[in-house]
């Protein structure tokens, strides 16, 4: 299995990471797998908003929408 190797990590952010993994009950190496591991699942914002972009329909413009959704909210 490959490994990986990240250099220059900011202490800071190694300390936070530890917090993190030892909050989560598990290994440093484990929770950044964990995370590396779930962020894979889910696909790059760039693809979301591509796909999001291609599609067409609607009626509305943004403006209509924006006033809709605070009328809405003003309403509760």
């Amino acid at each position: 299995m490959p490994s990986i190797q990240i250099k220059g990590v900011p202490d800071s952010v190694h300390s936070e990471l530890r917090r993190r993994a030892a909050a989560a009950g598990t290994t440093l190496q484990d929770y950044l797998l964990r995370r590396l591991v779930d962020d894979t699942r889910l696909p790059p914002i760039e693809e979301v908003l591509a796909r999001a972009g291609g599609r067409s329909g609607g009626r509305l413009t943004f403006e209509s929408a924006v006033t809709g959704v605070r009328a809405d909210r003003d309403s509760r």
